[in-house]
C-alpha cells in the first residue's frame, strides 16, 4: 500500500508542478541577439511607439551596419532546426528590400539564408498601408526558418550579414534566434490517402496542389480514410473546405507545408484558405505560410477559419504570413493545441461568433498584427452555439505589433490560466473590454460578460505600451466601454516591467453610455516596476471615467491611484 501511495503522491506533485508553469510548452530555447559576441551595435532599450526597439524582444536587438558584421553565441542544446528573427529596412515607395545571412558553425560556413521585408513593414494610422510615406512605422519584424544543419550543444554559432550581388539593404537587424531540436518526421497512418497520389495530382495544374487535396479530402470521406499530407511543400491557391467527419495530418510542422503564391495573393480567393464547414474535423502536423502583406479587414480571413462544429481539434500546426491564424466560429468542445502563430497580419487566434467550450492550449504566438489570442463573441453572422466556458491556458504571447497577448470581449464565464506575456508593448498583456460589439437586440442575443470571468496564475513582463487608439494602456487593464462588466475574478498575477500602469481601470463615458465594473475581486496580485516607459504611471490606476467597484485581497501593489469619484476599491489589505 505504501509503494501505492508513493506513486500517487510523486504523480500529484508532478501533476501540480505542471499545472504550475506559466507558459505554453516550449521546445525551444531562444538566445537574445543583445546578449551575443558582436561587432554591431546594440540597440535599446525604448519604450516609445514606432522605434523597432520597442518591437524587439526585451525591447533591444543588434543592428549591422555593414557587410561580414555578426552575432555570435554559444549553443546550451543540441539542435537541428533554427529561427531567426530579423529586420530589413524598406525601399522608399515600399516593397521591402533583401539580405542574405550566412551561418557558421565553429568558423565553418553550413548556410545562406535568403531573407526579405517583402512581408513586413506597414505604416500611418489602423488598418495600416504598404507606403513609407504615411509615417509611423510599425511590423519590423520577420523571421526566417531553416533545418537540417546538426548543432551539437558547446558549438559557437555565428550569424554574419553576406552582401550578394542581389541584395539591396542597407542594414540588417537581429533580434533573436531560436535553436529546436525538431524530432523526425512522422509516417503515413495507416488507411490514409496522399494528396501526391497520382489519382489525384495526376489532373492539378504542375507544382498546384490545391485541386489534388480536393480530390483527396473527396475521396476519404467516401471511403472512410484519412487525408495524409507527406513531408515536403505544397502550393495552395483557393480554399480548402472540411467537411464533417475528416482527418487531415502531415509528417510534423517542420516538414508538411502548405505555401501560398505570391503571384495570386492579391486575390481573396486565391490564398492558402482551410474552411471548417462541419463537426469531428482533425488538422495536425503541418505548416501554413501565406503570403499576405498588407491588412483590409473588409476580406475574408486566410489561414484556418470556419465553423468546427463540435468535438474537432486542430494539433501541431505552424502558422505565418495570413491575415490571422485561425478565425473560428461556431464551435463547440473545440481543442486548439500545440500551434504555433508568427508574423500574421492580424489576430493569432480568435475564437469569435458562437464559440462555446472550448480551449487555446499550449500555443505560442509571436509577432501577430493584432491579439495574440482572443475571445470575441461577435453576433455578425449565424450564432449556432450560446458562447462562453472558453479557456486560454498554458499559451506564451510575445511581440504583437497592435492590440494585446490575450483579450475577453464579453461572454459567460471564460478563463485565461497559467499563460506568460512578455514584450507587449503596442497594449495590453491582457485586455478585458467591452469595446467590441456583442449584442444583436432584434436576435435577442446579448453576449456581454456573465458569470465569472478568471485570470489566474500568469507571469507578465515589459508589457502595457501604446495603444494607437487608446493611448498607454497597462499591462492588465479593464476597460468599461459602453457597457457594463460584472464577475472577474484575477488571481496570482506577477506583473514586472509595466511600461505604462500595471493595471488599471479605464472607461469610455459617454453620455448614455457609461459602463460600471461590479463583482470583481483582485486576489494576490503582484506588481514591480511600472512607468518605465510612459512618464506617469501606477501599480493599479482607476482612470476618473470610471464607475463602480472592485475587492483587493493580499494585494502587492505599492502604488494604488483613484482618480474616479464613482469608484470604490474595497476591502484593501495589507
Amino acid at each position: 500500500m505504501r509503494k501505492y501511495l508513493v506513486v500517487i503522491f510523486a504523480f500529484c506533485a508532478f501533476l501540480c508542478s505542471a499545472q504550475g508553469k506559466a507558459g505554453a510548452d516550449i521546445p525551444w530555447v531562444t538566445y537574445e541577439t543583445e546578449n551575443m559576441k558582436t561587432d554591431g551595435t546594440v540597440m535599446g532599450p525604448r519604450y516609445v511607439p514606432f522605434q523597432v526597439e520597442t518591437g524587439s524582444s526585451g525591447l533591444r536587438c543588434v543592428k549591422l551596419y555593414s557587410p561580414e558584421q555578426y552575432v555570435e553565441f554559444t549553443a546550451t542544446v543540441n539542435a537541428n532546426s533554427m529561427v531567426v528573427r530579423y529586420s530589413l529596412p524598406d525601399k522608399k515607395e515600399g516593397g521591402g528590400t533583401s539580405a542574405t545571412l550566412g551561418i557558421y558553425i565553429n568558423g565553418k560556413l553550413v548556410k545562406h539564408l535568403a531573407i526579405s521585408s517583402a512581408l513586413s513593414r506597414l505604416y500611418g494610422l489602423y488598418p495600416f498601408t504598404n507606403d513609407p510615406r504615411a509615417g509611423k512605422p510599425r511590423n519590423f519584424y520577420d523571421e526566417i526558418r531553416t533545418m537540417g544543419t546538426m548543432i551539437k550543444k558547446g558549438d559557437i554559432i555565428k550569424i554574419q550579414w553576406e552582401k550578394e550581388q542581389k541584395d539591396d539593404a542597407g542594414y540588417c537587424i537581429l533580434d533573436l534566434v531560436d535553436l529546436e531540436e525538431a524530432p523526425p518526421p512522422l509516417k503515413q497512418p495507416v488507411n490514409s490517402l496522399s494528396i501526391t497520389s497520382q489519382s489525384f495530382s495526376g489532373k492539378s495544374s504542375p507544382g498546384d496542389y490545391t485541386d489534388a487535396f480536393r480530390r483527396c479530402i473527396a475521396m476519404a470521406i467516401k471511403t472512410g480514410k484519412s487525408v495524409w499530407i507527406p513531408q515536403g511543400t505544397f502550393k495552395i491557391t483557393g480554399d480548402i473546405l472540411l467537411p464533417s467527419n475528416i482527418t487531415i495530418q502531415g509528417a510534423g510542422m517542420w516538414y508538411s507545408t502548405l505555401v501560398g503564391d505570391k503571384a495570386l495573393y492579391a486575390d481573396v480567393n486565391r490564398r492558402v484558405r482551410l474552411v471548417g464547414d462541419g463537426s469531428h474535423i482533425h488538422l495536425s502536423d503541418f505548416a501554413i505560410m501565406g503570403k499576405l502583406d498588407y491588412r483590409n479587414d473588409s476580406e475574408p480571413n486566410d489561414g484556418i477559419v470556419g465553423s468546427f462544429g463540435t468535438n474537432s481539434t486542430i494539433s501541431r500546426i505552424w502558422i505565418e504570413h495570413t491575415k490571422t491564424g485561425m478565425w473560428i466560429e461556431n464551435s463547440k468542445h473545440l481543442l486548439v493545441e500545440g500551434c504555433r502563430l508568427r508574423n500574421t497580419i492580424a489576430d493569432g487566434i480568435n475564437f469569435c461568433v458562437g464559440v462555446a467550450e472550448s480551449i487555446i492550449k499550449n500555443c505560442s504566438a509571436r509577432g501577430t498584427g493584432d491579439d495574440c489570442f482572443a475571445i470575441w463573441p461577435a453576433t455578425f453572422t449565424r450564432q449556432d452555439y450560446q458562447p462562453g466556458k472558453n479557456q486560454i491556458i498554458h499559451c506564451t504571447a510575445q511581440l504583437p505589433f497592435l492590440a494585446n497577448g490575450a483579450a475577453i470581449y464579453g461572454g459567460e464565464s471564460n478563463k485565461i490560466e497559467y499563460c506568460s506575456f512578455s514584450d507587449i508593448s503596442q497594449g495590453s498583456a491582457i485586455l478585458i473590454s467591452t469595446t467590441f460589439p456583442t449584442e444583436d437586440p432584434d436576435k435577442n442575443i446579448h453576449n456581454n460578460f456573465s458569470g465569472t470571468t478568471v485570470i489566474e496564475d500568469c507571469t507578465i513582463k515589459n508589457s502595457g505600451g501604446f495603444d494607437h487608439t487608446w493611448g498607454w494602456r497597462a499591462a492588465v487593464q479593464i476597460c468599461l466601454d459602453k457597457r457594463n462588466i460584472s464577475g472577474i475574478q484575477m488571481k496570482n498575477l506577477d506583473i514586472e516591467s509595466s511600461l505604462s500602469d500595471g493595471l488599471s481601470v479605464i472607461a469610455n463615458d459617454k453620455e448614455g453610455e457609461t459602463g460600471m465594473l461590479s463583482s470583481a475581486v483582485l486576489q494576490n496580485i503582484k506588481i514591480s516596476t511600472y512607468g518605465i516607459g510612459s512618464k506617469a504611471g501606477h501599480g493599479l490606476w482607476i482612470a476618473k471615467d470610471a464607475h463602480g467597484s472592485l475587492t483587493l485581497l493580499k494585494p502587492k501593489i505599492s502604488d494604488i491611484k483613484n482618480d474616479s469619484k464613482n469608484f470604490i476599491i474595497k476591502n484593501k489589505l495589507p
